[in-house]
């Protein structure tokens, strides 16, 4: 009899939520509505249902910014890869409701080979950046795909200020180990806490984001509060959520995916529909809220701003 191990990091298919599925689910969730009283409704989706309250003023798009259609705040606030909370996709909006604890300051450590280090609340730590010019309509992909008007500001200014020195190569984050306020790191999906890593160079582009709101408003839980990156020429799970320590460092880091299938999840993690991952193609997407799927375009459309930062690389071993 031959019994299947399951890897660390591998999802039950039973875990994994396709988007008719979703549909169906709101559906569902939508007439039950009516019997239902909304204030018995989970907060994150009362919240969902009702306009995004903006909390940052005056915002003026990003030159960067793409013409598409955006995605609906609904959309992007229920439907999130986020397994510190869970592996379906649309429970960490039910169950991020109260994160983070706003009782716990929030604390990002800034370290490694710079000679600014620093340990910083959060306040503290986005005082120095204006974000009246800082809305980013980006496209974001991980086989299904959106545009979100993300409000950030670049890493490329907390480098800076941070002064790394001639040793530091890449840039390593981690995302806050905390179980009891993330129940999904109770369980061994991943090696946590999550970690990831970019290259001096990806870190310092301009489209490379820390983001602390969308569509005007401070993020919620299940989006990556209170601060996150968004690389979005690369898969979505480069994108790091909840961030508590930024280090730079001389040597490649390796990252929570990589940890988990090495064979599968590489550093670069570049979107490139060429490139087959071993389970499933990667040369069409699901754009959240259409019913067809769509070419997937190579590093996601932004190969003006980022091609160069790979030229002469063999992006079929550098995956």
């Amino acid at each position: 009899m031959l019994i299947r191990k399951k890897r660390l990091g591998e999802v039950a298919a039973s875990d994994i939520t396709d988007y008719q599925t979703y549909l169906n689910r709101r559906q569902f969730l939508n007439g039950a509505a009516v019997a239902v009283s909304a204030s018995m409704l989970p907060l994150s989706m009362a919240h969902a249902e009702s306009e995004p309250v903006p909390t940052f003023k005056d915002l003026i798009k990003s030159q960067y910014s793409t013409e598409e259609k955006l995605n609906t705040f609904e959309e992007i606030t229920t439907y999130n890869n986020f397994y510190e909370f869970a592996t379906n996709k649309t429970y960490p909006a039910q169950m991020a409701t109260k994160f983070p604890d706003k009782s716990k300051p929030w604390r990002v450590v800034i370290d490694g080979e710079c000679d600014k280090p620093g340990e910083y609340d959060y306040d503290d730590l986005i005082r120095p950046f204006s974000l009246e010019e800082r809305i980013y309509n980006f496209r974001c992909v991980e086989g299904w795909s959106m545009v979100i008007p993300w409000v950030g500001f670049p890493l490329a200014d907390l480098i800076k200020r941070a002064q790394p020195n001639s040793r530091a190569k890449f840039v390593e984050f981690t995302t806050l180990y905390d179980p009891e306020q993330m129940p999904g790191q109770k369980r061994a999906v991943l090696d946590w806490p999550y970690t990831e890593g970019l290259r001096m160079d990806e870190a310092m582009n301009p489209l490379t984001l820390l983001s602390v709101g969308l569509y005007g408003q401070e993020l919620l839980g299940q989006n990556g509060a209170p601060i996150r990156l968004v690389v979005p020429w690369k898969y979505g799970f480069k994108s790091i959520k909840s961030i508590v320590h930024i280090r730079f460092v001389e040597s490649l880091p390796v990252s929570a995916w990589m940890k988990a299938g090495p064979k599968e999840y590489g550093f670069y993690s570049n979107v490139n529909p060429n490139v087959d991952h071993p389970r499933w193609s990667q040369s069409r997407e699901r754009r959240i809220g259409e019913f067809l799927k769509r070419k997937t375009e190579m590093y996601n459309g932004y190969g003006e701003q980022v091609a160069h930062l790979y030229t002469g690389m063999d992006l079929t071993k550098n995956f």
